[in-house]
């Protein structure tokens, strides 16, 4: 998953980017409005976190932005502004969800969480894919109820197909959705992770969970 961190306080703006990949993010960060808004309107974000207080364009001229174009990106408010009228303004503006500084990391990474299922209509953190099961709080995965272990990207692409289970996802939005803008594109790179994926997801006598269709892409789920 993507993450767009848009904050004009360095500290906070590092530590919440920091944080936010320790748990498995990949993350776009900018302290400056007018550079936040490219970045929104350009990249694929699962959720934008979205000071008010900007250089450049501030944050609800961004929001009003991101809503008259249609773009439905969860927003998250983190801001000091914690009158109800700038709450009221904030969420009716568009915005998804309203964090007032100072805040605890926890419960702004389970709020992101919290949107990221709402955008992909998954309402639990356990994501179950015929006998495949993903904490997506924990990180963690198992099959027919064995551990599989996996590296920090191969969750990250696993996580994204399970959230589209049973539709095709094509490698661009792969890597548009687990690397962040900063990283070198690399032609076979989404395909060397699915493979590692299959072999760890590898059940005897039983198709792969990951099918390749070929000209589109994967789809992750049992083959009907």
């Amino acid at each position: 998953m993507k993450v767009l961190v848009v904050e004009d306080y360095e500290p906070v703006r590092t530590s919440v980017a920091q944080g936010l990949r320790e748990a498995g993010f990949a993350v776009d960060a900018t302290g400056d409005g007018r550079e936040g808004l490219w970045f929104a309107q350009t990249g694929e974000y699962d959720a934008v976190i979205l000071d008010l207080m900007l250089p450049g364009t501030d944050g609800l001229a961004i929001l009003k932005r991101l809503r008259d174009k249609e773009n439905a990106v969860p927003v998250l408010i983190l801001t000091a502004r914690d009158t109800v009228r700038d709450r009221v303004r904030g969420l009716d503006l568009g915005a998804d969800d309203y964090l007032v500084k100072p805040f605890a990391f926890e419960e702004l990474l389970a709020r992101v969480r919290a949107l990221v299922r709402r955008k992909y209509e998954t309402p639990s953190a356990t994501i179950r894919v015929g006998d495949l099961e993903i904490d997506a709080g924990a990180r963690t995965v198992r099959l027919a109820g064995r551990a599989v272990t996996l590296t920090g990207r191969e969750y990250a692409v696993l996580e994204f197909l399970a959230l589209r289970a049973g539709r095709v996802v094509s490698r661009t939005e792969l890597w548009e959705h687990v690397y962040d803008f900063n990283a070198e594109p690399n032609s076979n790179v989404i395909d060397v992770y699915v493979a590692r994926l299959r072999r760890r997801l590898a059940r005897r006598g039983r198709p792969p969970l990951i099918r390749t269709r070929r000209g589109f892409g994967y789809v992750l789920g049992e083959d009907t």
